[in-house]
């Protein structure tokens, strides 16, 4: 049913699944895949040009990413939810304090002309349960 590519192609395709540096160069526009296939078709896979695309770090990124997202799920996990409530209480609260500062420094003349909003004075509500 799929078409079977030509065997030259076919090997490209793994060569640049070897090379996933090359691939973002292109997607950047520093080389066009023409220019790529030509190169390697070329100079062959083994030339020294390539080694600069081999994907070094990929591997350690990759675990970094995963010791990263790791640490910020233990990180929730081994929170205090009463205490991070709390804290998200005190900066609600400051953000009011804030506001109610600014409103004051844009003066009373704008505030007289507006309509009063049927908002509550803490821009967050939390309901314990």
């Amino acid at each position: 049913m799929g078409k079977q590519l030509h065997p030259s192609i076919q090997e490209f395709k793994d060569f640049v699944k070897k090379h996933p540096i090359l691939v973002q160069e292109v997607r950047k526009g520093t080389y066009t895949w023409q220019d790529v296939y030509e190169d390697w078709f070329l100079l062959g896979e083994e030339d020294e040009k390539w080694k600069k695309f081999k994907d070094k770090d990929n591997k350690t990124e990759e675990s970094g990413n995963k010791d990263f997202i790791g640490k910020i799920f233990s990180t929730f996990k081994n929170a205090d939810m009463n205490n991070l409530q709390q804290q998200i209480s005190h900066v609600g609260e400051a953000i009011s304090t804030i506001q109610a500062v600014i409103h004051q420094f844009r003066g009373e003349e704008k505030s007289n002309n507006s309509r009063p909003s049927n908002r509550p004075n803490h821009p967050f509500a939390f309901r314990k349960d």
